[in-house]
């Protein structure tokens, strides 16, 4: 079925209606490996339930409305889709339990050209179901590889955060582990290309490799430890590039440079030396 624009631009998301749990919090934050090492007794209250935190990076995984790209209907080509950019901005604390309802909707359809494919951007809310007042609010940057040149319109399109050209004021490494993917699937990506080792060298890729979103979320924890003094409530808002994916058991180092509420920051692989995050911008409170 050939790609077509107007079915992209009309695609209808119904409400989505998400119930969680502590239970789910705290496998939320084993997933990006709090309580893995003895020395980091600061994450305790991410993953137990005595005075239990919520990861504010959890709302990338709370009533998403699935890979609906995948589907026939949509007419994308989604063997070639990609994650492109993630925007997270927090209206209050996540809490470490409750029923959110998603409300998602396609903001923008950009076409680079036959050779570069579209930019998709898709909103998505979160509100609380209980009273009504917004919690989160994301918008990913979906690449379609494969279904640009359809004469739509090329931009504009939000530039993306330019980095520091000094060397980083901070770092902070922090390690994967090789079950990571499949501890992280747990919370609602379940896309074999992370579990299975045949999915993954159908993709091109030597092993599973981690969650994209799961990096999001280890480069969201070396901030709040680094720059947020440990208190994820002071995180406002995260956004950040996908540029190399992660194999699980590798280590990411987050490079930060603070200015005030802002900090820039890109995340690496240690271990091959290759920038997996950039033109990171998160917004902390004071």
């Amino acid at each position: 079925m050939a790609f077509d624009p107007k079915v992209i631009l009309n695609w209808h998301f119904p409400d989505i209606e998400h119930a969680y749990t502590e239970k789910d919090t705290i496998l939320y934050a084993l997933g990006l490996g709090c309580g893995a090492e003895a020395d980091h007794v600061d994450d305790l209250k991410f993953v137990y339930e005595k005075g239990l935190q919520a990861l504010p990076m959890m709302g990338v995984v709370l009533a998403y409305p699935g890979n609906w790209l995948e589907s026939k209907e949509s007419t994308a080509d989604y063997s070639k889709v990609l994650h492109g950019e993630q925007y997270l901005t927090l209206h209050r604390p996540l809490p470490p339990s409750g029923t959110l309802v998603g409300v998602s909707r396609i903001v923008d359809l950009l076409d680079k050209g036959k050779d570069k494919g579209a930019v998709l951007y898709v909103e998505r809310k979160l509100i609380d179901k209980a009273s009504g007042e917004p919690v989160a609010t994301m918008i990913a940057a979906v690449m379609l590889r494969g279904d640009g040149g359809f004469g739509g319109k090329p931009g504009p399109q939000p530039p993306p955060h330019k980095l520091p050209e000094t060397a980083p004021e901070k770092s902070l490494d922090l390690k994967t582990y090789p079950n990571s993917a499949l501890i992280y699937r747990l919370s609602g990506d379940r896309n074999p290309l992370h579990a299975d080792p045949k999915a993954a060298a159908a993709g091109g890729f030597k092993t599973p490799i981690l969650h994209g979103l799961c990096t999001y979320g280890v480069a969201g924890r070396a901030i709040i430890k680094a720059c947020c003094g440990g208190d994820p409530a002071r995180l406002r808002s995260l956004q950040v590039r996908f540029s190399s994916p992660v194999f699980p058991g590798e280590t990411i180092r987050t490079e930060m440079w603070p200015d005030g509420e802002i900090i820039s920051f890109r995340a690496r692989v240690v271990e091959r030396d290759v920038v997996v995050l950039n033109n990171g911008l998160a917004m902390v409170s004071a």
